[in-house]
């Protein structure tokens, strides 16, 4: 079953799930540490007070994660190493799962990935609201977005203006001279997608839908409050570290930065003279981003490098591991701080910042945060699924969980290509439903 429709501009199209149906969703999580493969039944669950906007159930009956090989700051290097750990991944959440996958909701890290608002107008001459005119306005939004270069990953609509008055979430039926709307509008270089599908494709599986890694680690961490209030989701991966801002219950920025985990141990690796994994060991065992009193005396053996057995490991005190991790951690963090700032989201973010993926586990690495970010910092594990395995509890897991939450909010997002809309929304009441009787009027 193919739960999505292709756009016509070659980018994989999700169809929003049925509220009635199960279904079983597959995803990949392609980083520069792991890859990682779930397989989940989603099964229509009631409204609640507990994650609201979630429609399913989710319970995870599938996963595979394998040392990630062919990837680089979230790019493919290396199309046969990337295509066999993609191969090992699915192979073995199948097993588990006991069903096979033929397509699969990926995540995408790289490819420079921007966050757009454009915002359009349309004259409604003192008029009443209809479905024709918001379709007119949302197309008018997204024909700014249009670049050959780049192809579009997620367009919400972050709301909608009456003659000027902004913050209006439903206009239809409302009477005006003008009718506004703000789209958000997440992009990526279309060669670095097309590589990513390359990838899965070689790996005889087909891309259902791609989804920006900020916007579904921040589905997995961030609870409701913090998505309706503003807050800022910080995913520190091995290669990238991505932010996502969600406000009023939608995503509205998204930002990457190429610097993650494994920056921190390559730094060690040469600052210590010693291997990769030596050093991607030091920093698990004995790094940390605070420095600490003690840190001075204790002394820490350093495998060396060579082969020749003859080769005695040295000897360093824990406090210059300390410095070398924490002055690549405190540069990750104020380039991000000051991204957050110049992005102007700043005061939406407010005093709230999730800190999530596998390099947030660093010890200290909270406290630091909140000193240089000046905010009220936690770490986020992925929420709202069950069964999964004690291992994949952590904050590491926060993407591929992100994709399998993923498809009970891609209805939210309006499609637009050179043919006009492309999009679909759930078939229940409301704004989103009324919005998915134009579309079908439309065409």
């Amino acid at each position: 079953m193919n739960m999505f429709g292709s756009s016509q501009f070659g980018m994989p199209r999700m169809k929003p799930l049925s509220s009635k149906r199960s279904h079983v969703v597959s995803v990949l999580d392609i980083g520069s540490t792991k890859v990682v493969c779930m397989i989940a039944r989603l099964t229509p669950r009631q409204e609640s007070q507990i994650l609201p906007g979630r429609t399913h159930h989710i319970e995870i009956i599938g996963i595979g994660h394998q040392r990630s090989r062919g990837v680089k700051s979230g790019v493919i290097a290396d199309l046969d190493a990337a295509e066999s750990v993609i191969r090992l991944a699915v192979d073995a959440a199948e097993r588990m799962a006991g069903l096979t996958v033929d397509s699969l909701i990926v995540n995408v890290s790289a490819g420079r990935l921007a966050s757009d608002v454009y915002t359009a107008t349309i004259d409604l001459g003192g008029q009443e609201v209809e479905n024709s005119d918001l379709r007119k306005v949302l197309v008018a939004a997204s024909n700014q977005s249009q670049r050959h270069d780049r192809a579009i990953l997620h367009s919400l609509p972050t709301g909608f203006s009456l003659d000027g008055e902004r913050g209006i979430r439903d206009p239809l039926s409302m009477y005006g001279d003008e009718l506004g709307v703000d789209m958000h509008f997440v992009t990526a270089e279309r060669i670095t997608l097309k590589n990513l599908e390359l990838c899965v494709n070689r790996a005889h599986l087909s891309v259902e839908g791609m989804v920006a890694t900020p916007y579904a680690s921040g589905l997995a961490a961030l609870v409701d409050d913090e998505v309706e209030l503003g807050c800022a989701a910080i995913d520190m991966g091995g290669g990238t570290t991505t932010i996502s801002v969600f406000c009023e219950g939608k995503l509205v920025h998204t930002d990457a930065i190429g610097l993650g985990g494994h920056h921190v141990t390559t730094d060690l690796a040469r600052g210590l003279s010693t291997r990769i994994e030596d050093a991607e060991r030091m920093k698990v065992v004995h790094g940390s981003a605070l420095a600490n009193g003690g840190d001075e005396r204790d002394v820490i053996s350093v495998p060396p490098i060579g082969e020749d057995d003859r080769d005695q490991p040295t000897q360093v005190p824990r406090s210059l591991v300390t410095r070398i991790v924490g002055a690549r951690i405190e540069e990750t963090l104020e380039l991000i701080r000051d991204r957050i700032q110049k992005s102007g989201f700043s005061p939406i973010v407010g005093k709230r910042v999730v800190l999530t993926g596998g390099a947030s586990q660093l010890t200290g690495l909270p406290e630091t945060a909140r000193r240089i970010l000046a905010r009220n910092v936690r770490i986020g594990r992925p929420m709202g699924v069950s069964g999964l395995p004690a291992a994949a509890k952590g904050p590491a897991f926060s993407t591929a969980v992100g994709l399998i939450i993923y498809p009970q909010v891609a209805d939210m997002e309006t499609h637009a290509s050179q043919g006009g809309l492309i999009g679909s929304f759930g078939n229940g009441t409301g704004r989103l439903a009324r919005m998915g009787q134009w579309l079908k009027e439309s065409f």
